[in-house]
């Protein structure tokens, strides 16, 4: 591996002029294509196969308006008034006439045609539908109907335009999620102390977003592609894109410090660093691909196009890092004397005594007892993992997004004169009734749902649990019926996937009795099945991407117990990461500061994507830390001594990887969609656990606590594992320290 790394950043060096014409070429056919197809979004939740998805596949068939996209107008009357006082209802009727001329809506109802009035007759709510489907809504189509409501504002109504319409609206990146760039570039000054070496480090990582994230944005043609699948590449294929640079650049400064020739330096910084980037790329995109067997398209397309941005990153890294490096010549070694030059020169070193980096000082203190390291570390992440089991799961409605948002405040309006199930409907389609009985039959399932009026509004007697009312619809045709089921509780409520449960556990014996096929549908029940499937796949991808860890890790260090270590690692860093989101996103703490809009269940697939992540970028630390200390280990120093010897050759890199990928994933909190928020946190919280916490700290202790038996493998599986050579054992020895003048007059 090493030696076929090495001869490829040999030749990208040599033949510089070629790959750096061939990568502004790529870039620029990404461009151009780009500003000529553009790109489309689509932020529909669907999971094909389950109960509800294929009912509402054909409700859409039977009536494209009973499940098309609709939306809600409420009214709250001026205080001492009632929506049915004369001029009030006026208003009212105004508002709605004028709906029905907005773009793309089929229908209004009014209020005094559905009786949608609040009991106290303070409120009133208007239902629109559209013409089109879920996502199909055109630009400013809904700025338009909430322009249509202006009449009742002006009239003292508090209004509001609210509904699943506003279920596809974006994901804007504003100029403060770059924030995270300006610390990053920040991190490589301080980190190379060169302006040159950041500057080149930076330019390699935006070459490779560019291209990725305009492939990403070219399949959204092809493919069906939510707007939270570009931010999450962008946010990941920023932090990995800067970090395996870093990673190459620093091996190379380092190496020139010593005297290195730089096309020497340069090939065997892509053959020994590059081989723990391959490696460290190849688990981020093998975790990331690996949300396909989840069986739910969105999140297969957010993780495939992730995990594209994030090869085009080692791509980048492997050759247009090298071409650069063949520009600069040993102006990329540090000057003499300067401080830089004394960090790269005490990094190469191979002394292992007293005093040394800030990293190898690190090391001998924690590893001066290990065992007392462990037990603190194992207990300090056991107490920030305490509220993980916590974890609520459910997809994001309008409840989650920001106060001022209308969408939110009809919402609130909504579950404070209607009850907050009104926001959230269950459908239960029945199909096959015979048509001379067919009203007969869907009454009485409505009856079994929702009970029998008693004669006093409101009340009723019989029905189920949670169910407000049931209102039965025959469809044209009349073998087709839907029953429209209010429950008592929000959507993301537990009453409410507990309504769902019981309504299918109904369905059999209705069916019995009405001759019909009864299915419980709605966008409720999609978001309520969409997060039970990812709920059951939690546990099998844990596994699958642990025993990944365990087998990958295996074959890059030939241990039994490294691995092993490496897995309980990322396990911790991940419970660690789920109690963070659950102390924040569901108990509230600090959530004014953090700008969270409202408490509640995290959007179902956080875990998933919080497990692929970490995973990646743990094992890229895993990858790159512990290379180094096998790495002098093979070539002869005592256990002990290889654990400090490599931490100081790799500790201010992973410092510095780990504090610009926090940057980045933390300036990504700033974003209003609490989808983006919650996952960025969980990410700057888990990469700032693992990195400082478990690879910096735990990993160290625990390898010296072992000693040798920590590279220990059994014979016959060290003959079956194929020899990768990450440590460049096969490289042959370095060029003559003498070539030191030579690098630095050519510097001068």
């Amino acid at each position: 591996m090493s030696s076929l790394l090495a001869r490829l950043g040999r030749a990208s060096y040599r033949h510089r002029g070629t790959v750096s014409v061939a990568w502004l070429a790529i870039l620029g056919a990404v461009v151009a294509l780009l500003l000529t197809l553009g790109s489309s979004f689509d932020d529909e939740f669907t999971i094909p196969g389950s109960e509800s998805q294929e009912a509402l596949d054909s409700l859409d068939a039977a009536s494209p308006g009973a499940a098309g996209v609709g939306a809600q107008i409420v009214f709250v009357a001026p205080d001492g008034s009632t929506v049915v006082d004369p001029a009030n209802a006026a208003v009212i009727e105004q508002v709605v006439a004028a709906a029905r001329q907005a773009p793309e809506v089929g229908s209004v109802v009014s209020p005094f045609e559905s009786s949608a009035i609040s009991p106290d007759g303070r409120a009133a709510l208007a239902t629109v539908q559209y013409d089109v489907a879920q996502g199909e809504i055109e630009p400013g189509t809904l700025d338009a109907l909430q322009e249509t409501t202006a009449a009742a504002a002006d009239a003292g109504f508090e209004v509001a335009v609210g509904g699943n319409a506003f279920g596809t609206t974006g994901v804007a990146i504003s100029a403060t999620e770059f924030i995270g760039v300006a610390v990053a570039v920040l991190v490589l000054v301080l980190t190379f102390g060169s302006l040159l070496a950041a500057g080149m480090n930076l330019l390699t990582a935006i070459v490779g977003i560019a291209v990725g994230m305009g492939g990403l944005l070219l399949t959204s043609n092809l493919i069906t592609l939510s707007s939270t699948a570009p931010t999450l590449a962008l946010m990941i294929g920023l932090a990995v894109g800067i970090d395996y640079t870093l990673f190459i650049l620093s091996r190379h400064r380092t190496q020139l410090a010593a005297g290195m020739h730089p096309e020497e330096s340069a090939a065997r910084a892509v053959g020994t660093a590059g081989s723990a980037v391959v490696f460290a790329g190849l688990t981020v995109v093998i975790a990331l691909s690996g949300l396909a067997v989840v069986g739910i398209p969105f999140l297969t397309v957010m993780g495939v196009g992730a995990a594209g941005t994030v090869l085009v990153a080692v791509l980048v890294a492997l050759t247009l890092l090298p071409a650069l490096l063949g520009f600069a010549g040993g102006r990329l070694a540090p000057k003499p004397g300067s401080r830089a030059a004394r960090r790269e020169l005490a990094d190469a070193r191979e002394t292992t005594g007293a005093g040394g980096s800030m990293g190898a000082r690190w090391t001998r203190l924690i590893t001066r007892r290990p065992l007392v390291t462990v037990l603190a570390v194992l207990a300090g992440l056991v107490v920030l993992a305490i509220p993980a089991p916590q974890l609520q799961l459910a997809l994001p409605d309008n409840s989650t997004a920001a106060p001022e948002a209308p969408q939110r405040q009809a919402y609130d309006l909504i579950s404070e004169n209607f009850g907050p199930g009104l926001n959230g409907p269950l459908v239960m389609l029945v199909e096959g009734l015979d048509p001379a009985t067919a009203e007969q039959s869907v009454g009485r399932i409505a009856a079994a749902v929702g009970g029998t009026p008693t004669g006093t509004p409101g009340e009723f007697t019989g029905g189920l649990d949670d169910v407000a009312f049931a209102q039965p619809t025959l469809l044209p045709g009349g073998s087709t019926a839907i029953v429209t089921v209010i429950p008592e509780s929000g959507p993301q409520e537990e009453a409410t996937n507990a309504l769902v449960a019981d309504l299918r556990d109904l369905a059999p014996g209705l069916e019995r009795e009405s001759g019909g096929e009864i299915a419980v549908t709605g966008q409720t029940a999609v978001a309520i099945d969409v997060s039970d499937r990812l709920g059951d796949a939690l546990l099998p991808f844990a596994l699958v991407v642990v025993g990944l860890a365990l087998v990958l890790l295996l074959l890059v260090f030939r241990s039994i117990l490294v691995p092993l270590k490496a897995a309980v690692g990322f396990l911790l860093s991940v419970g660690a990461s789920f109690g963070a989101v659950v102390a924040v996103f569901q108990w509230g703490w600090f959530s004014d500061l953090l700008g969270v809009p409202a408490t509640g269940p995290v959007i179902s697939f956080l875990p998933v994507i919080l497990m692929a992540v970490l995973f990646g970028l743990a094992m890229d630390y895993e990858v790159f830390l512990v290379s180094r200390m096998r790495e002098e280990f093979v070539h002869g120093a005592a256990p002990r001594d290889a654990v400090v010897t490599g931490a100081r050759h790799a500790a201010r890199v992973v410092v510095a990887a780990a504090l610009i990928m926090f940057a980045v994933f933390a300036s990504f909190v700033t974003i209003e969609d609490v989808i983006v928020k919650a996952i960025a946190f969980g990410l700057a919280v888990g990469i700032l656990v693992d990195a400082f916490l478990v690879r910096m700290t735990l990993v160290p202790a625990v390898l010296a606590l072992l000693g040798r038996s920590a590279w220990w493998l059994p014979r016959w599986l060290d003959r079956l594992l194929p020899d990768l050579d990450v440590e460049g054992a096969r490289l042959g020895a370095a060029a003559p320290a003498g070539e030191r003048e030579v690098v630095g007059a050519a510097a001068r």
